[in-house]
């Protein structure tokens, strides 16, 4: 029987990237995004090109309710998780603390932590009845250092930081692995998304040095995940060779 690992955000950067690497390894997925018409186009490449199965779920993971309905609905067969991955994540708005939009401030605590939690808290229990099961959680060196109108984001993966640990103690006696990574740079929608769109403003964070790509983090992930089951890699930080600290940047 093939494994299954269960990926949020899965229609764009990281999680899009994650899909391919697991599906190449032989898992079958669920994927979930807030784009049901994404989610279709890549669960039918991924199917055709790697003979996997594919699982669609489309809900924004800051829904509660639909998080619950969503995943609540799937067939028992699907609910035999190997590996969850907490992808669905971003950041929104890059200003001081005392001009920070109240919107930004939601949408980033909604989706990076208590998205993160509704997902876990269904699956973990799922995981503890089948006695198996391992959650890598995406952090960032954001949630590790703390830099310049990062404020509510930072705090958001310091938290992502906290509950993996705290993930990792509660889960310990049932035997389920925890993981968390946390990368640096990586050159996705992330700063689009921060900047609203602005592509001009996005391509500047990424000049005179070679960020890390999707595929370079969804490859660490698989390597996490494959791990002996006598190991686990609770907290793996990744950073492009260029990039020292959240703020240390060598650009040529």
């Amino acid at each position: 029987m093939s494994k299954i690992a269960l990926i949020t955000g899965a229609t764009a950067g990281i999680g899009e990237a994650c899909a391919h690497v697991f599906a190449r390894a032989g898992f079958d997925l669920i994927l979930t995004g807030r784009r049901q018409e994404r989610l279709d186009g890549l669960a039918k490449k991924l199917s055709e090109q790697y003979n996997v199965g594919v699982a669609t779920c489309a809900f924004d993971v800051q829904d509660k309710e639909a998080v619950i309905a969503n995943l609540e609905s799937l067939p028992a067969v699907w609910r035999q998780i190997d590996v969850l991955i907490n992808n669905a994540g971003l950041s929104r708005g890059l200003d001081p603390i005392q001009n920070g939009a109240y919107s930004d401030w939601e949408t980033m605590i909604d989706t990076n932590i208590k998205g993160l939690l509704y997902v876990s808290k269904i699956v973990s229990n799922w995981m503890i009845n089948n006695g198996f099961g391992h959650i890598i959680n995406l952090g960032s060196i954001a949630g590790k250092e703390v830099y310049a109108n990062g404020n509510v984001y930072c705090a958001t993966k310091a938290a992502v930081d906290a509950l993996n640990k705290g993930m990792r103690i509660d889960l310990l006696p049932h035997g389920i692995k925890v993981s968390a990574i946390h990368p640096g740079a990586v050159e996705t929608e992330f700063s689009e998304v921060r900047f609203n769109g602005d592509k001009e403003r996005a391509k500047k964070v990424y000049e005179g040095f070679t960020p890390l790509s999707a595929l370079d983090v969804a490859e660490t992930i698989l390597f996490m995940a494959s791990r002996p089951a006598h190991v686990n890699i609770n907290d793996l930080v990744l950073m492009p060779t260029a990039q020292a600290t959240a703020t240390t940047i060598f650009r040529q």
